[in-house]
């Protein structure tokens, strides 16, 4: 009779986990697609709403409806984490899913326009991040509960890989349902939320460790407010300040980043005295759980710029120069960036599965060097490339980095106490969120650095052989590098973008004229500046690929749970 009702518990624990599994891997690839699928799909959802991203004092509702979901979920993650371990990790799970899907609703009847119609897009976006947070901050400790040791790395790789891919994957959703209409891009959640909020409040239960513990208000507040205010000035450090291309020099810059320094040092102060930490600083004298975190930041960091500047090759340069309408490069920006994906796809369970027998250091660390290897691949291929070699490429940065998430995420999880995994989980998901709004400002920085020294004397020269007055080519070629970036960014042609407002599109020769708008001219103008960048931007990326993989060695040996 013991034996049959051990038996029986037994394979309800077993059914349980691989519907834990199945539920939680849905909820990340859901936040993980709604974090990138407005990316790709700005330029409708503003035409949508009739509001020009570009034109003056607008740049900021771009820049928000990119940063606003990063930096929420970046912010939050550590805190609801910690609440999961205090109040149970499904119970805030099921929230995030409920909190998500009505978010999703919102976003899709947006019922006004121009400035008003983006700040609600903006404010629901940062309610759906929440939702999302609550579900990043808590599906891998669900996970960690459910599995055993000897098959957690394969359950976390599926769930981690699964996000990692989503996140390319909302780029091609974006390009495919922008074309149908702006609102399907918010649409497309709605369903998938109604169905996983039932089936995750009918399904899951508590299995882990749950601790009851007061709240640490002063660790929850110096920690969000310092995080927020470093991610809020690099936002306003991407824009131009004064005559100069980016705002890092502008006071409420400096202000900001100061202040968010002090807040952070105050929550290394607080966390290190209270009772009951958010998060108990002392995992970070578990080496495993350091260097395993220490990677992720690197990795994600890189990943978030090669993310954002293959958007731009190929939406700004090589799409057009193919032959491709600047208004459908967006569309097609996601499908060529599709071997990317499937080397996650590929690397990503099968790594995990292994890593489960062999330990997670060699496969996390090989995969890190695999990724760097891509990088330094990326910069030895011109502008203009044959795309198979693109491709390929795009694949082994895809396998390294599949190869590296999921042994790591399984080595920093098994690596702390059962009762601390929420908090854990949290705080490897702010690593990845941060990193990946830290790229954003680090990688626009510099790849607008090197577009300031060398594309002004380019497009003075490019734009009076064709006619332009001298006068009116200087001041437009002055103007910042970011908005000719965005222009690119958003599949807008960015020579009709500058030279609109002057009036002197009108006064050209029809043969001038379509020159200056046609395919060829700006891909041809801006490739040499854009390499330039590049090699900047693919240099930094790889030299912080490979301390990722020195970290990530120094992790040690196999970690036992």
């Amino acid at each position: 009779m013991i034996t049959d009702v051990a038996l029986d518990s037994g394979r309800r624990a077993d059914r349980y986990k691989w519907i834990a599994l199945s539920n939680t891997t849905l909820g990340m690839l859901m936040a993980a697609i709604d974090g990138s699928i407005v990316i790709i799909s700005l330029p409708a959802i503003f035409r949508g709403i009739g509001l020009d991203p570009l034109a003056p004092g607008n740049i900021g509702y771009l820049l928000w409806m990119i940063m606003g979901y990063l930096l929420v979920t970046a912010v939050l993650v550590v805190a609801l984490g910690r609440l999961g371990d205090m109040f149970g990790r499904v119970r805030m799970y099921n929230l995030g899913f409920l909190v998500f899907t009505i978010a999703s609703i919102a976003l899709s009847v947006d019922p006004f326009r121009a400035a008003a119609g983006a700040l609600w897009l903006i404010g629901w976006r940062i309610v759906q991040a929440i939702g999302g947070a609550m579900l990043m901050a808590n599906s891998a400790a669900i996970l960690t509960d459910a599995f055993p040791a000897r098959q957690r790395g394969m359950a976390l790789g599926v769930n981690q890989i699964t996000a990692l891919a989503g996140q390319f994957l909302g780029l091609l959703l974006g390009g495919v349902l922008a074309v149908i209409d702006w609102r399907a891009v918010f649409w497309v959640s709605v369903p998938v939320g109604v169905a996983g909020t039932i089936w995750s409040y009918r399904s899951l239960r508590e299995v882990g460790e749950r601790r009851r513990a007061s709240v640490d208000w002063a660790g929850n507040l110096t920690f969000a407010l310092g995080t927020a205010a470093i991610l809020i000035s690099m936002t306003y450090g991407i824009q131009p300040y004064g005559g100069h291309p980016t705002g890092w020099t502008a006071p409420r810059v400096l202000i900001g980043l100061a202040t968010g320094v002090a807040l952070l040092a105050a929550f290394v102060v607080i966390e290190s005295r209270v009772a009951e930490p958010m998060f108990r600083l002392a995992l970070f004298r578990v080496r495993a759980f350091a260097a395993g975190n220490l990677a992720a930041l690197l990795v994600a960091i890189a990943r978030g710029g090669l993310q954002f500047m293959l958007i731009i090759w190929l939406q700004g340069i090589w799409l057009p120069l193919h032959g491709y309408a600047f208004e459908d490069t967006p569309l097609w920006a996601g499908i060529f960036m599709l071997p990317l994906t499937a080397g996650f796809l590929v690397a990503g369970p099968l790594s995990g599965w292994l890593s489960d027998r062999f330990g997670s250091r060699l496969f996390a660390t090989t995969g890190l060097l695999l990724v760097a290897a891509s990088f330094a691949g990326l910069l030895l291929i011109p502008v203009n490339f044959a795309y198979p070699a693109f491709a390929a490429l795009l694949f082994v940065s895809g396998l390294g980095q599949g190869m590296f998430s999921a042994p790591n995420t399984s080595s920093v999880m098994s690596s702390v106490p059962p009762a601390q995994r929420g908090a854990a989980s949290g705080m490897r998901a702010t690593f990845q969120n941060a990193g990946t709004s830290l790229s954003i400002g680090v990688f626009f920085s510099l790849m607008v650095a090197g577009l300031a020294r060398s594309l002004p004397g380019t497009l003075t020269s490019g734009l009076t052989a064709q006619g332009v007055p001298p006068g009116v080519a200087a001041d437009v070629a002055s103007l910042p590098p970011v908005s000719t970036l965005f222009a690119a960014f958003l599949g807008s042609n960015p020579v009709e973008h500058l030279l609109g407002p002057t009036g002197v599109l009108t006064t050209l020769p029809a043969g001038g004229r379509a020159a200056l708008t046609g395919r060829e001219f700006f891909p041809s103008l801006i490739a040499a500046p854009f390499h330039q960048g590049l090699v900047v931007v693919f240099t930094a990326a790889t030299a912080m690929t490979l301390l990722a993989a020195v970290a990530s060695f120094a992790r040690g040996r196999r970690v036992a749970s």
